[in-house]
């Protein structure tokens, strides 16, 4: 359901983004929902939603409006501004935590076509070619959000940036998109302008499990040489296999840290690894140093040191208070715990 004078879309939570982008493309408006258009609406838009409009649009959350829940006795509420704020304030960072959220009330942003660039880098030297990628992200315009992938393939490295540009003009995206070639070694480039929706169209691909994936994230204000080099050792050890960042920071950090449950609103970077299964004690070793938090969807790991990394001291009080007052029993319990305040973490 839209109203478009609003903007406000209202979201079934079973919905997959894709089709989200697909609906509203006719209607010039988009919402900012991570980069793989088969992920549902409602475990992205209760946890925080770091996608492809991030620094021109913000996080998922912080367009959502209202929600409609089922609490864990049963009742259905509605939690919003004015009902339940306490309530709406977790289910914006922790929601899968506090209740069963049915549907969303999302406020569009004004989004016709965008730029979508990609560019393959062979670097030689990750270290340092994560340097530059870091100081370009962050030297460039808002309407310029970029994720960048790496792996480690026949023993070089290959990485690939994807970077959506959401503002107006083709030459203020050909001058933001510029330096990302010169980065390093490019094996491959292109840049279209597509509608948004194109950028996260759904496969609509059936899930089969693959076996244990151990997933590490940590938030980090820049791509500095602590953070790079740390990085590039772990990919020499075989620690890891996979690594992806997600640029934050614009809007998202224009938003107050006490305003939702996600309180991370000075970082301008998120990092996600895949961990090589034999390797977790030395990854987690060096990976736990990494930044100043972590985004509990791209960590797999449950636990009070876990928890407290993801939620600042301040935010997790307040989180275990709102848990006492609406799931005692800690009956949702199966997404990332969060203890009710009168538990012990």
């Amino acid at each position: 359901m839209l109203d478009r004078e609003r903007r406000l879309v209202r979201v079934g939570a079973g919905a997959r983004w894709g089709d989200v982008a697909a609906a509203l493309a006719p209607h010039g408006l988009a919402v900012s929902s991570g980069d793989y258009g088969d992920v549902g609406v409602g475990g992205l838009a209760t946890t925080a939603g770091v996608g492809f409009l991030a620094r021109s649009q913000g996080l998922t959350i912080d367009r959502v409006k209202g929600a409609d829940a089922v609490l864990a006795d049963g009742r259905i509420v509605r939690a919003d501004a004015e009902h339940h704020p306490d309530l709406f304030w977790a289910l914006r960072g922790a929601g899968g935590n506090m209740a069963a959220v049915t549907s969303l009330d999302i406020e569009a942003a004004e989004v016709g076509d965008v730029v979508f660039g990609t560019f393959l880098h062979a670097p030689a030297d990750l270290d340092g070619f994560l340097r530059r990628w870091g100081r370009t992200v962050e030297d460039s315009p808002r309407d310029l959000t970029a994720f960048l992938s790496v792996a480690r393939r026949q023993g070089r490295y290959v990485a690939q940036t994807s970077a959506v540009w959401a503002g107006t003009g083709v030459d203020d995206a050909s001058a933001a998109l510029q330096p990302f070639p010169g980065l390093a070694s490019v094996l491959h480039q292109r840049a279209e302008i597509v509608p948004y929706a194109a950028v996260v169209a759904p496969a609509h691909n059936d899930h089969h499990g693959r076996g244990p994936l151990h997933s590490r994230s940590a938030l980090v204000r820049h791509l500095d040489t602590a953070t790079t080099s740390t990085v590039a050792r772990l990919f020499d050890e075989r620690a890891i296999a996979h690594l992806q960042v997600r640029s934050v920071g614009g809007a998202v950090n224009d938003v107050p840290a006490a305003a939702t449950a996600y309180a991370h609103r000075v970082q301008n970077f998120s990092l996600n690894a895949v961990v090589r299964e034999p390797h977790e004690e030395r990854a987690d070793a060096l990976w736990d140093g990494l930044g100043e938090g972590l985004y509990l969807s791209f960590d797999t790991r449950t636990g009070p040191h876990v928890l407290g990394r993801a939620f600042p001291p301040d935010t997790l009080r307040r989180l275990r208070d709102v848990k006492a007052a609406y799931d005692p029993g800690n009956v949702f319990r199966n997404n990332f715990p969060i203890p009710p305040a009168d538990r012990a973490c």
